[in-house]
């Protein structure tokens, strides 16, 4: 059952969240926008960005060091647990710079949304031209698109394993 819940939840909450904050994320950004809508084939590079900046689920990972190890500058004693954080890791100014700013032409495919590794989610390409095909889709075919409510009286989730809002009311 576990499983079940947890192929429905990775298949359908994290698309819908991520197209959601997408539309929020470009509609308060005309500017930003106005670059997928002039050159469509910026859009590969702009959902890379999106999920970096909407990092929707927090893989928390704790571990416990086997052996002294330093990493950064600070030791970590065997027996010590480390706790990581990829939302914190997509917005790490060493990394990305101006992590804070909203940027389609970052083009940064090493953020951290679906895992690293043997960690990655394998459903990663499916999840990529999925939002490609809505952002391309939606902007192109309703290009009048605007929120219907302010950005604060969305009603974002706060009681989720993913990020996102309960609902996004739009008009055109």
């Amino acid at each position: 059952m576990s499983l079940a819940f947890l192929l429905l939840t990775a298949g359908h909450e994290t698309t819908a969240s991520m197209i959601s904050l997408g539309v929020i994320g470009l509609l308060t950004r005309p500017e930003q926008l106005a670059l997928i809508k002039a050159d469509p084939g910026r859009t590969p590079m702009a959902v890379e960005e999106l999920l970096r900046y909407f990092t929707i689920a927090d893989g928390v990972t704790s571990r416990v060091a086997v052996e002294d190890v330093e990493i950064g500058g600070v030791g970590i004693r065997a027996g010590e647990g480390v706790i990581v954080s990829t939302l914190s890791a997509d917005w790490d100014p060493e990394v990305f710079t101006d992590p804070a700013e909203l940027d389609v032409e970052r083009g940064a495919r090493h953020h951290l949304a679906f895992g690293f590794g043997p960690h990655q989610f394998l459903g990663q390409n499916l999840a990529r031209m999925e939002l490609q095909i809505v952002f391309d889709t939606l902007f192109r075919r309703v290009p009048t698109l605007r929120l219907a409510a302010p950005v604060e009286d969305l009603p974002f989730k706060s009681d989720a394993a993913v990020y996102g809002v309960h609902g996004l009311p739009v008009t055109w």
